[in-house]
C-alpha cells in the first residue's frame, strides 16, 4: 500500500480537485484560503512529469519563497515514490531544480521584479501560483515561452492559481478566457475548514476582505480610489537600475511619508520626469526607525540622486524632519501637509493650499491621462489598492472629499513626488 494512504487512510480529492487532475489544457483557479488547490496543483504537476517524458515545467510566482512553496510539495510527492522503491531522480534535486530519469525536467524560479531569471525557457507546462501578484509586464516575458510546445507537442499548457487581487490584469482576464477552463472554490464550501473559525473571520475583516480572501471573489471596495485594473495598466515596467536607467535630461524627485512614532513605516518615493511624463522609479520602506536614521536616509538620497525637489509630509514628527533637512540641504526641501492651507512654492506663499485631495486628485489625472508609469511593485500596489474615499454631508463643515487607507504610506509618498509636474507649473486640471 502506498505511503501516503497509509498515513491518510481516508484521505481523497475533492470534486473540483478530480476535475482539475483530468484537465488537459489551460487551467485558471481562484479559490478562498486552504481549501487545498496548492495540494492539487502539485500532483498535477507529478502526474504530469511523469506521463509526458522529456517535458519541463516551469513554476513561478512573484518571488522565490512564493514559487519555493508550491515546488517543495511537487518535491514531496517524488520523495515519496523513491521511498516506496521507485527510482525517479536522475540527479539529486536542488532547491530549485528537479531532473528525472525520464528526462522530464521541473524548475521554480522567481517572477519578481526583472523577468530576467525566466526568460530562454521553452516550456511544456507553466504553472503561476499567486497569479495575480504577478507583475503584468511579465506575461509578456513568459507566454511566447510555451509557443514550440504549442506547435511541436500540442502542450504549452498554463495552469494560474491564486487568491484575487483586485479586478483586472492577466488573472482577472483569464476568467473570459475560453482557452482557460476555469474553477471558482470557496473557503465555505471546504469541509476541512471550521465553519467557527470563518464566522470568526467574517467579524474581523471588511466585506470586501473576506469575499476576496475567503470566498475567493474578484473585488474592488465601491469607493476605491485607484480602480486596480488601472493600477495594474499603470505598472508598465518590473525593474529600474539608475546605473544604466538613469536619464540625463530627466529630473529626479523624492517623496516622503513619515512614520508617527512608534507607528507605521516610512515611505520613500523617487519619480522621474522628462517633460510632462513622470515614472515611479523606486519605492522604499523602512520600519520605525529613530528621526535621526530618517534624516541621515534622506540626506543619503539626495547625495546620490541630486533631486530638483524633496517634498516631505511636514505634519507632526514631520515637521522637525522638513526643518533640519530645510537647513542642511536648502530651498529644495518642501512641506506637503495634506491640513494645509497655504504654503511656500518657490519662496512665494500661494493662496490656494495643497489639501490632500489635491495630492491625490493630481496622481489620478496622470493616471488616467497616461502621464504616470509605474515600476511593479507590490507594496506600492497594496497601498493604492487600499485607498479609498467618502463624501462629507451635504452642507457640513465636512463636506470635502475625504481620503483614507490603512496601508496608505506609500501611497502618501507616491502622491508627493508626484506633485513635481504642479511645483513646475505646468498646471495640467481643467478647473
Amino acid at each position: 500500500m502506498p505511503k501516503q494512504k497509509q498515513e491518510q487512510p481516508n484521505w481523497a480529492w475533492d470534486a473540483w480537485q478530480t476535475s482539475v487532475l483530468d484537465h488537459e489544457g489551460n487551467i485558471t483557479l481562484r479559490s478562498g484560503r486552504q481549501v487545498g488547490k496548492s495540494e492539487v496543483i502539485a500532483e498535477k504537476a507529478t502526474r504530469f512529469a511523469l506521463k509526458y517524458e522529456g517535458t519541463t515545467t516551469l513554476i513561478i510566482a512573484a518571488s522565490q519563497r512564493q514559487s519555493s512553496l508550491l515546488f517543495e510539495k511537487v518535491r514531496g510527492n517524488f520523495d515519496r515514490l523513491e521511498t516506496e522503491g521507485q527510482q525517479i531522480y536522475q540527479e539529486q534535486p536542488t532547491l530549485t531544480r528537479i531532473m528525472l530519469k525520464n528526462g522530464s525536467r521541473i524548475y521554480s524560479l522567481p517572477a519578481g521584479r526583472t523577468g530576467y531569471f525566466i526568460r530562454g525557457f521553452t516550456i511544456d507546462l507553466l504553472i503561476a501560483d499567486e497569479a495575480a501578484y504577478i507583475p503584468e509586464t511579465v506575461w509578456n516575458a513568459v507566454i511566447p515561452m510555451i509557443a514550440v510546445s504549442q506547435k511541436l507537442r500540442h502542450m504549452g499548457w498554463i495552469i494560474l492559481l491564486s487568491t484575487p487581487f483586485g479586478k483586472g490584469g492577466y488573472f482577472f482576464n483569464s476568467f473570459t478566457d475560453p482557452d482557460f477552463k476555469a474553477f471558482h472554490v470557496s473557503s465555505e464550501d471546504c469541509v476541512r475548514i471550521p465553519k467557527d473559525f470563518l464566522r470568526k473571520e467574517k467579524l474581523r475583516m471588511t466585506k470586501a476582505e473576506y469575499r476576496q480572501e475567503y470566498l475567493g471573489e474578484f473585488t474592488d471596495e465601491w469607493n476605491q480610489f485607484f480602480s486596480s485594473d488601472l493600477i495594474k495598466k499603470c505598472m508598465t515596467f518590473i525593474d529600474w537600475q539608475k546605473d544604466k536607467d538613469y536619464v540625463k535630461d530627466a529630473r529626479y524627485y523624492l517623496g516622503v511619508d513619515i512614520a508617527r512614532y512608534g507607528g507605521d513605516e516610512n515611505a520613500f518615493v523617487i519619480c522621474e520626469m522628462l517633460h510632462d511624463y513622470i515614472k515611479v522609479v523606486k519605492c522604499q520602506t523602512t520600519n520605525r526607525i529613530s528621526t535621526t536614521d530618517t534624516i541621515g536616509r534622506i540626506a543619503e538620497f539626495e547625495r546620490i540622486w541630486n533631486f530638483s525637489k524633496i517634498f516631505i509630509d511636514d505634519a507632526g514628527v514631520g515637521g522637525s524632519v522638513t526643518d533640519v533637512l530645510f537647513d542642511r540641504i536648502g530651498r529644495k526641501v518642501m512641506g506637503l501637509n495634506n491640513a494645509s492651507k497655504r504654503i511656500q512654492i518657490q519662496g512665494e506663499e500661494k493662496k490656494r493650499g495643497i489639501l490632500k485631495e489635491d495630492l491625490y486628485s493630481n496622481a489620478l489625472m496622470l493616471m488616467e491621462t497616461g502621464h504616470l508609469e509605474l515600476i511593479s511593485d507590490l507594496g506600492l500596489l497594496r497601498s493604492l489598492k487600499s485607498i479609498t474615499y467618502e463624501y462629507g454631508e451635504k452642507n457640513s463643515a465636512s463636506k470635502n472629499l475625504k481620503i483614507y487607507g490603512d496601508y496608505a504610506h506609500l501611497s502618501e509618498a507616491m502622491v508627493r513626488a508626484c506633485w513635481c509636474l504642479k511645483e513646475r507649473g505646468l498646471d495640467i486640471y481643467i478647473y
